[in-house]
C-alpha cells in the first residue's frame, strides 16, 4: 500500500470530486476484454477505409481506433464511435463488479458533502448503464463522458474538466479528479484541478510522481477513508 500523506491534504480542499471511469470506478473491459473490441472496430474501419483500418490494427487501445477512424473523415469517426459506444455499454453489463472500495469512496464523498462527477472519454451511456446497474446514481451528480465526434477534446485536453467544474457550478482549482493514467494527470494540470493518481498497476506508483500527480495510492479504499477523517 503506497500511503500518501497528501491525500488527505488534496482531499480536504477540494469541494468537488472528479472520478475517472475506467479505472477507480469500474474496469470497464474486464468481461469484454478490449484488444477483441479494438480488433472488431479495427475491421469496421478497414471495409471502409482500407490504410486507416491497417493503422488501427496496431493498437488494441479500441478508444485509439476511434481516433484513427475520426482522422480518416467525420462520417466513418461517427460510424465507429457509434460501435464503440455500443461495445462499451455491452462492456459495462458484464464487467462484474466497481473496483474495489470505489463505492466506499462514492459513499464518503457524498456523506463528506462534496459532490461527485465522473468525467471519462468512455461514452457517458456506459458509465451511465454502469452506475444504474449497481445502484451507484445517487451518488454521482453529472456524467461526463467523451465529446462525441470530437476525439480531440478527450483527456488529456483538459475541456472535459473545465466542462464539469462548470456544470458543477465550481471554480476549477477547488476540483480534484481522481485518475489512473498519464492522460488524467495531464488533463488535471492544464484544466487548473488537483489530482490524485490511482496507480492500480505497480508501474503507475512511479509514472504518476514523475508526472506531479498531487497525491498517489494504489486502494481506492484509502480515498474513502481519507475523505471519511477530511
Amino acid at each position: 500500500m503506497t500511503h500518501d500523506d497528501r491525500l488527505s491534504g488534496v482531499l480536504a480542499n477540494a469541494r468537488v470530486i472528479f472520478f475517472d471511469f475506467d479505472g477507480p470506478v469500474c474496469d470497464v473491459f474486464a468481461g469484454l476484454p478490449a484488444p477483441e473490441v479494438a480488433k472488431q472496430l479495427a475491421a469496421l474501419l478497414t471495409a471502409h477505409d482500407e490504410a486507416a483500418g491497417a493503422k488501427a490494427t496496431e493498437t488494441d487501445d479500441p478508444i485509439e481506433v476511434m481516433r484513427i477512424a475520426h482522422e480518416a473523415g467525420d462520417e466513418i469517426g461517427r460510424m465507429v464511435e457509434q460501435a464503440l459506444t455500443a461495445a462499451e455499454v455491452e462492456a459495462v453489463a458484464v464487467a462484474g463488479s466497481p473496483t474495489a472500495g470505489a463505492v466506499e469512496a462514492l459513499q464518503a464523498a457524498r456523506a463528506s458533502g462534496r459532490p461527485v462527477a465522473v468525467v471519462s472519454n468512455n461514452s457517458a451511456e456506459c458509465v451511465q448503464r454502469f452506475l444504474e446497474e449497481h445502484g451507484l446514481g445517487g451518488y454521482v451528480v453529472k456524467v461526463i463522458g467523451r465529446p462525441s465526434g470530437q476525439p480531440h477534446l478527450m483527456k488529456p485536453n483538459p475541456f472535459p474538466l473545465i466542462g464539469a467544474a462548470e456544470q458543477m457550478q465550481m471554480d476549477v482549482t477547488h476540483c480534484t479528479l481522481i485518475g489512473d493514467s498519464l492522460t488524467d494527470i495531464q488533463a488535471a494540470h492544464a484544466a487548473g484541478t488537483t489530482v490524485i493518481g490511482y496507480a492500480n498497476k505497480p508501474q503507475k506508483v512511479d509514472l504518476f510522481a514523475e508526472a506531479q500527480a498531487d497525491a498517489v495510492t494504489d486502494d481506492m479504499q484509502a480515498i474513502a477513508d481519507a475523505l471519511t477523517t477530511a
